[in-house]
């Protein structure tokens, strides 16, 4: 399981309706099974797991919401005034559709679908993807043989051909 289930006690007493997965289905489910039953119970998903945010990102898909905690301690009794100010601020959002990340000083925002953004110069993320994917792989050869793949960046839409070093 990827969070407590002690977050249903936090949520009970601030009067928010919630369920652990591990009620409710398998606990080696994999990340798209509790998606879509997320999205088909009309449910948020609360995770410290980025790949639900990924999954997003991959599937541009408009529902469940997902709220993911960034935070090396993800226990309720460090960060649970966060989310919980984050699930209030954010709650008609969350209801459309949206992907809130939530870590000690501040929550984000985003609408679903998460959209690309196409974009004529790189974020930091493409940017060094871009710059590490030069670095020969070969160093005791020192032969260069190249393949070029079509790269996008899931964080801004930059798109590119890469070379990647054998």
């Amino acid at each position: 399981m990827n969070l407590s289930p002690r977050w249903l006690g936090v949520f009970d007493e601030v009067g928010i309706e919630s369920v652990h997965w591990s009620t409710l289905g398998s606990a080696n489910a994999p990340d798209a099974e509790i998606m879509a039953f997320a999205a088909a119970h009309g449910y948020v998903v609360l995770t410290h797991d980025l790949d639900f945010g990924a999954i997003l990102a991959a599937t541009q898909g408009a529902k469940p919401s997902v709220v993911q905690i960034r935070a090396e301690d993800v226990s309720p009794d460090v960060i649970s005034v966060s989310v919980v100010l984050a699930l209030r601020q954010m709650a008609e959002e969350l209801e459309a559709g949206a992907l809130v990340t939530v870590d000690s000083n501040r929550a984000r925002l985003r609408i679903l679908p998460l959209l690309r953004r196409l974009k004529a110069e790189p974020c930091v993320s493409a940017t060094a993807l871009f710059n590490w994917s030069h670095l020969p792989a070969n160093r005791k050869t020192g032969q260069k043989i190249t393949r070029d793949f079509p790269f996008a960046c899931l964080v801004c839409g930059y798109e590119s051909r890469v070379k990647l070093f054998a």
